[in-house]
């Protein structure tokens, strides 16, 4: 007799968001931001403290760019803007005609 094992993979959109914040977070900031990651769907929290830029790593799945910019605010951390991932290509050069002879 034959057994049929199933295997239940959850499926998982991972994506990253970028946030700049105001001011470098207070000691008691740092343990709430530390807690967030207790948060079911949050994966990953990395700082760039000299660019005052925090990077969360989230399942899409679970939340939103919404929902994680109120958690990191709830721990009282002053969230300035979202930042692009990826930086925008440089504008093109202008091309002057050159004049026929």
């Amino acid at each position: 007799m034959e057994c049929a094992l199933l295997v239940i993979i959850p499926l998982m959109t991972t994506v990253e968001i970028l946030f700049r914040y105001a001011s470098q977070p207070t000691p008691a900031m740092t343990h709430a931001l530390a807690g967030t990651r207790e948060v079911y769907g949050i994966r990953r929290l990395s700082f760039d403290r000299a660019a005052h830029m925090v990077r969360v790593e989230y399942d899409a799945t679970r939340l939103n760019a919404a929902s994680v910019a109120r958690l990191l605010r709830q721990t009282g951390l002053e969230i300035e803007k979202e930042m692009p991932l990826v930086a925008p290509p440089p504008p093109e050069p202008e091309i002057t005609p050159v004049p026929a002879v």
